[in-house]
């Protein structure tokens, strides 16, 4: 039988083309300057993690971010299976899109899609779709970290792609997530792939006259951030809307802290924040932030 074989898209464009220059790449971002400072070891403690906000711009940018959320995912003993929400930034596809099975490649490897899971999840607005997935770059960029962090221990994910965020479909993404999880018995993270604000020349979204973009990016990204250390789902899809926070995967992150809520989350913590501006000063800045929700 044939498997099916989901080609990387944004391999030597987003991250390092080669399994030598990704890993490398890859530590250079848990060790550089924003990073955490330390490579991760597979922990065994158990904090009752049960999902994260991650960015997905290029490593350069926000890898380093990125890995903040990935430290915390190893610390709390990895999982078996890790859903991943991811926007739809290519517009092809159904709203929500999730793909079937198979296998996806990075230069890491090959990861399995959970079928099991996501013939559970397969149904009312969630679509199998795989045409939404096959340029599209939000949740491939999460693979490397979890294949570096697993340390060589198997897994699988189901991707969920998101062209429709608003928050009833975000919430009965996040309801039917956290059904199919409670009827699992292993261990799953849920990890929501998404980038805060996107401001100046290349956007469209200016600041105020006089206030620098990355100043203005870190203004708007903290009433988002805020609602999310709340698990505030429905409050972050409103501010989104009412503050025009160019926030790319809003509604993933709300379909998580619906899932989170109910598998019994209480709390969330910002790990780390920062934005492009760092790496590459200019007229245009898109933040990043790194959340982990217990």
């Amino acid at each position: 039988m044939t498997v099916d074989i989901r080609k990387p898209a944004v391999a030597g464009q987003f991250y390092a083309g080669s399994k030598d220059g990704l890993i490398n790449q890859i530590e250079s971002c848990f060790l550089g300057e924003r990073g955490p400072g330390s490579l991760p070891k597979m922990g065994i403690r158990e904090d009752g993690l049960k999902g994260v906000v991650v960015p997905h711009a290029g490593y350069v940018y926000s890898g380093e971010i990125a890995t903040h959320s990935y430290l915390t995912v190893a610390d709390n003993g990895f999982a078996d299976t890790f859903i991943i929400l991811g926007p739809n930034h290519t517009g092809i596809g159904s709203g929500i899109s999730m793909y079937p099975g198979g296998v996806w490649e990075t230069p890491l490897g090959k990861i399995p899609v959970d079928e099991g899971v996501v013939k559970k999840l397969e149904g009312g607005i969630i679509d199998i779709d795989k045409t939404a997935h096959i340029y599209e770059h939000s949740i491939e960029v999460q693979l490397p970290f979890l294949q570096y962090i697993s340390d060589g221990k198997n897994f699988s994910f189901v991707p969920i792609c998101m062209a429709m965020q608003d928050y009833e479909t975000s919430r009965e993404v996040g309801e039917s997530i956290a059904g199919v999880i409670k009827s699992e018995n292993k261990k799953i993270v849920i990890i929501a792939s998404s980038d805060f604000s996107h401001v100046g020349f290349n956007y469209s979204t200016s600041p105020p006259s006089g206030e620098r973009v990355d100043k203005y990016a870190m203004r708007q990204d903290k009433i988002a951030i805020d609602k999310i250390l709340k698990l505030d789902a429905r409050g972050l899809v409103e501010s989104v809307y009412q503050r025009n926070i160019t926030m790319c995967g809003y509604g993933c992150v709300a379909s998580m802290l619906v899932a989170a809520k109910k598998l019994g989350a209480k709390k969330a913590k910002l790990l780390k924040y920062g934005n492009s501006f760092e790496v590459s000063p200019g007229s245009s800045c898109v933040g990043y932030g790194s959340i982990a929700v217990y």
